[in-house]
Parts: structure tokens; sequence; C-alpha cells
């Protein structure tokens, strides 16, 4: 290919407008920022999220900065409400061609309050360990990232299948290449999502559909702050004194460090890539000692 060919060619690699995306946990702080960056770059955003308030929120950010979006409340567990919703949605856009599966979360009943079991010391009732880990917290954590993972595809990824494109980008999670210490059953549902991921992205390889997930790292979300940052002096607790040790770039991700990966992945700028599970950490998964 000649060189003005190339360059016409690659101009419009990351163009994703008009095409219909669906962002399930919309209106959390990490997907609320992906719905900004896909809405900024002319696609029409479906925000779904469990609280009707987020979502709309998300939704109305969207809108004031001229993009085009609405909001859907429903649970990712409930694949009938979400049927529903893809019906509205192919009413009002069409098909989607791109989804992002980012609902997620940990109970923390599933997670234990101490990094190392020491079988030799004292009994200490209120440091949870392995064994004291909560059946139910557990099932709960898959159940929402992985099953939360699998059903909206069942339901969204039909319509691109059909018309033989569209691009599927999972939320997986730095736990899942490299487990951290303590949240046990979280690590372990993330860990799913990547695998799931690779096999759907074979399994879907004829259709047209792509099947990519995003790893991130640390990243300062309501959801991780009470842990990181200590309430009462405002500073990073020693968890994330050790999570900034061991982040190469010095400092937790912001929202928008996602942004370029999420595009490339969503867009045909990454036409011959599926089946990968991106870090987007700040180097923390490179480095050891």
């Amino acid at each position: 290919m000649h060189g003005r060919e190339s360059a016409l060619k690659a101009d419009g690699l990351f163009d994703i407008g008009g095409r219909v995306a669906v962002v399930t946990g919309g209106g959390g702080d990490l997907c609320g920022s992906m719905c900004l960056a896909l809405g900024a770059r002319g696609a029409r955003v479906a925000v779904l999220d469990l609280k009707p308030d987020k979502a709309e929120a998300v939704a109305e950010a969207v809108r004031k900065a001229g993009g085009e979006a609405r909001a859907f409340a429903c649970s990712v567990l409930d694949e009938r409400a979400m049927a529903d919703h893809c019906s509205a949605i192919q009413r009002l856009w069409g098909a989607p061609d791109i989804l992002v599966n980012g609902a997620g979360g940990n109970d923390p009943r599933g997670s234990t309050s101490m990094e190392f079991l020491d079988a030799s010391g004292p009994s200490n009732p209120d440091a949870g360990s392995f064994f004291d880990l909560d059946a139910e917290a557990i099932r709960a954590t898959f159940e929402l990232n992985f099953q939360g993972t699998l059903l909206p595809t069942r339901v969204f990824a039909r319509g691109m299948v059909e018309k033989g494109k569209g691009a599927i980008l999972n939320m997986s999670s730095m736990s899942a290449l490299t487990p951290l210490t303590k949240v046990g059953a979280y690590s372990a549902a993330k860990a799913a999502v990547a695998n799931f991921t690779r096999w759907l992205a074979v399994h879907f390889s004829r259709t047209g559909v792509r099947v990519n997930a995003l790893a991130p790292g640390f990243f300062l979300t309501e959801q991780l702050r009470f842990l990181h940052i200590d309430r009462e002096t405002g500073r990073f607790t020693e968890r994330a004194q050790k999570v900034i040790a061991h982040t190469p770039l010095g400092r937790y991700g912001e929202p928008d460090d996602l942004w370029g990966t999420l595009l490339w992945l969503v867009s045909d700028a990454s036409l011959f890539v599926t089946g990968v599970v991106v870090p987007v950490d700040g180097g923390f998964s490179a480095y050891s000692i």
C-alpha cells in the first residue's frame, strides 16, 4: 500500500462515530469515565447500572458534553430485564456494536483481614483467615463478576453476531494476573473473567465479533479509596504505600488513563486483536525485586 493510501486508512482507525455502545456498570467511576470517552468519539451510549440515579447522571454528563446517551437501570444478573433493554436500544439506535462489561465488585466478607496465616501463632478471633470466609459472599462475588459478564454478553452480543461485526470488552483485573493478598474470591472471579474472555474470543472468531479485556491496576475509585486512604489523616494507608512502591510509574491510575486502550480495543484499530487481556497498571505486573 502506498503512503497516501496508508495515511487515509490510518486516519479512520479509531473512528466509532454512530456506533452503538452498551456499558454495564456505567454509573461507576471507571465505566462512567469510559462512557464519556465513547460519547466524545461519537458513539451512542447506553448506560446500564443497578442504580438509576447514577446511570442517569452519567448519561446526562455525556449529553452535556455533546454526545448521545440514555440511561437504563437493571442488574447484570437479570437476563430478562437486560433483554427488554436490548430491545429498547435496538428500537432507538439499532443493534449494539460495542459491549463493555464493566459491572463488578468485591464483597468484603469474601476477603481475609490478614495477608499470611501463621499456624504457629496464637489464635486471634478478630483476624479473619481463609477459614473465616463467608461462603455466600464468595458465591455473590463470583456471580457479580463472572455471571455479570457472561449474561450481558448472551443478551447484547446476539445482534453483533447476526450482523457479523462487533467488539466486546470485559473488565478483568490486575488481581487476575497476580493474585493480590486478602481478596481471594475477587481475584479468582476476575481470573475467571480473563479465562472466559480468551475462550469466547475463539468461539466467536468466525463471526466477526472480537472479545478482549482490560486488566486495570490500582485506580483510586470510591470502592478502593476507603481501604487506601486513611479517613482521619488523608494519607495513604500501609497497603496503599505498598501499591505505590510496586507501581513503577509511582502513582495510582486516573479514570482517563483507560481511554486510549478502550478506544483501541473497541475500534477498527484493533481488527486483528482478539483474546487478549491488556494490563493498564503503571507497570505493576512487570515489576519484581
